[in-house]
This record gives structure tokens, sequence and C-alpha cells, in this order.
């Protein structure tokens, strides 16, 4: 089990430098291709790529408010790691390991951001509902956070779940 534990443990750091690189690098992207004014229309009507410069969280809330986001990053990234380490290294833990590995990735994304920039770069934008403009590592974060609450509400049981997030005994 040790094993296990130690392989999938560098799976999860060889991922997450993965997915933090390919957000960086299409951040990287936009802002030399998009910062110009100039939007890339995908999907007539439907699905643009649109460069901006958020200085808030997701609807731009709490705009400006950069040290917030840096102090509560860190923290959620610290939980985020003590939880992946606590997740037992079972097969049947592996989709919320990974969920736990995206949305890590995605935090550390914005993180990077927000810690040299001030603001985070978004550029992905649906016209079609005219939804605010976001970027790989809200995916990350998104569909981690949706997958999360779906193992935790349909396929773990609260076993499951208790073996995660027990208190060690003394």
């Amino acid at each position: 089990m040790e094993n296990k534990s130690r392989k999938r443990l560098l799976s999860g750091i060889i991922l997450i430098v993965i997915l933090t690189i390919i957000d960086r690098l299409t951040k990287i992207w936009a802002a030399k291709t998009l910062s110009q004014g100039f939007d890339i229309v995908l999907i007539p009507r439907v699905l643009e790529l649109h460069y901006i410069e958020n200085t808030g969280a997701a609807f731009s809330i709490l705009t400006g408010k950069i040290i917030f986001f840096l102090i509560i990053t860190v923290i959620m990234c610290v939980f985020i790691v003590a939880v992946m380490l606590k997740t037992p290294a079972e097969s049947r833990f592996d989709p919320f390991f990974y969920c736990l590995v995206f949305l890590l990735s995605g935090a550390l994304g914005n993180f990077y951001d927000r810690l040299f920039y001030n603001y985070v770069v978004d550029f992905i934008y649906f016209v079609l509902i005219n939804f605010p403009v976001f970027n790989v590592a809200d995916i990350y974060v998104t569909l981690s956070m949706a997958c999360l609450v779906v193992l935790i509400l349909f396929y773990y049981k609260d076993e499951d779940l208790s073996r995660i997030f027990k208190r060690r005994e003394s």
C-alpha cells in the first residue's frame, strides 16, 4: 500500500505541474495574442476568445482584493494538500484524489497570476449566455468541484468519507 501511495502522490505532483504549465501557456498566449483588443471568434455568437485582466474572483467579485485572494489561496492549497495526503491509496479513492489534483492546479494557476501580475488573465467568453470571461485554471476548479460534489453525494458512503476526514487519535 505504501508503494501505491508514493506512486499516486508522484503522479499527482507530475499532473499538477503539467496542468499548471498548460494554464500558464494559455494565459501567455492570450496576453500576447489577444491583449491588443482583437478577439478571436471560434463559434459566431457562441464562443470567443476575449482578453481581460481580472483583479477579482469569479464574476469580478471582490475586485482589487489581491492580498485577500493570495492569503485565502495559500490556506486552501494547504488544506487541499493535507486532504490529498490523507486520502487512502486505494483505487476507490483515485477519483477523489485526482479531483483534488485538478482543484489544486487551478488554484495554483490563478495564484501565480495574482502574485506576479496583481490580476488573473481571463480569455474564454461564452457570448451566447454572456457568461463572465474565464480561463483554463477556472475550468479545472469548476469541473473538479462539480465532480467532487457528485462523488461525495452519490459515490462515496459515509464510511469512505470518514476515512479521509477522520481525526487522528493521539
